[in-house]
């Protein structure tokens, strides 16, 4: 009798767009060829009201990929948790940005890595892939862990190492959720506007007794965004801050109010408040040193 063949591990690749069509094909392309034969790679793409050609480029990149159609509204927590509510029967999931170009043997790494962990007494697990600028090399993408139990919501960018290192969450650029970690845990909540949503998965999953761990090395890359223009930047006026905090992509109140309720504590009205006070306390500062100088002429 001849040998049985090896099982397949199915993955679903979950995927957030909107108006970067060059970005998603690039990204769609790097997944091509990845986990090898015994791996079955399926891709589900949330374009978010693309005007610039993003899904019918997508489909021509990835046969077969399913598409679902987004308002331009729904930005990446809603955007990935609709993809994720149309994944189908899966082993796991990888969340995937489509601004992540991934080295080869990418996906076959994260397999990998997870099956050296879950194979001990590490049980649930997520494997995060740590991501590189393209031009310098550096870090951008990775799990985080907390600088300070005092500061429970002030993160810091975990390192790489040769081997897989623990961390307590993870920025969700390249994320492998095994289906047992997705069963317990849930999937992204859709209650938060943009960011954050991946912070959350990564504390919930911890609190349920899922480990987050990152892979050895880097595998892929993804340049870091921008500060410039950005709610950080500290060249824009306190007004135009304030609004950029108040956007979806920015800081929100009502996403920082569910992280800081859920993450922070019951000191956590004091975190909520916190960055939005730093906000206008600078603007009281720069109106008191305007009144300084006009008093001293």
């Amino acid at each position: 009798m001849g040998r049985s063949a090896a099982p397949v591990t199915r993955v679903v690749v979950l995927i957030a767009c909107h108006n970067r069509r060059e970005t998603t094909v690039r990204c769609l392309r790097s997944l091509i060829g990845q986990g090898g034969p015994e791996v079955s790679v399926r891709v589900v793409l949330t374009d978010d009201g693309s005007t610039d050609g993003t899904a019918r480029a997508a489909r021509e990149a990835w046969p077969g990929i399913h598409v679902l159609q987004g308002n331009g509204r729904l930005f990446w927590a809603k955007a990935m948790a609709l993809a994720a509510s149309a994944a189908g029967d899966y082993d796991f999931l990888l969340w995937l940005n489509d601004d992540v170009i991934l080295d080869p043997g990418a996906l076959s790494d994260l397999l990998r890595t997870h099956g050296s962990l879950s194979g001990s007494d590490k049980g649930d697990l997520i494997v995060v892939g740590a991501l590189r600028d393209p031009h310098s090399d550096a870090v951008t993408y990775s799990g985080v862990h907390r600088r300070s139990r005092l500061r429970p919501v002030h993160f810091t960018t975990v390192a790489p190492a040769e081997r897989p290192v623990r961390a307590e969450t993870m920025n969700g650029n390249l994320v492998l959720i095994p289906r047992p970690v997705a069963e317990r845990v849930g999937q992204i909540d859709a209650g938060f506007s943009h960011g954050l949503a991946d912070f959350d998965y990564g504390l919930r999953a911890g609190r349920l007794g899922c480990a987050v761990w990152v892979a050895a090395g880097t595998l892929g890359t993804c340049a870091r965004n921008p500060t410039a223009g950005s709610w950080t930047d500290p060249a824009l006026t306190v007004r135009q801050r304030m609004r950029l905090a108040c956007a979806p992509k920015g800081l929100p109140p009502g996403s920082w109010l569910r992280f800081t309720r859920r993450h922070a504590g019951p000191v956590w009205p004091l975190y909520w408040l916190s960055p939005y006070a730093r906000l206008l306390a600078g603007a009281a500062l720069v109106r008191m040193r305007g009144g300084a100088r006009v008093l001293g002429r």
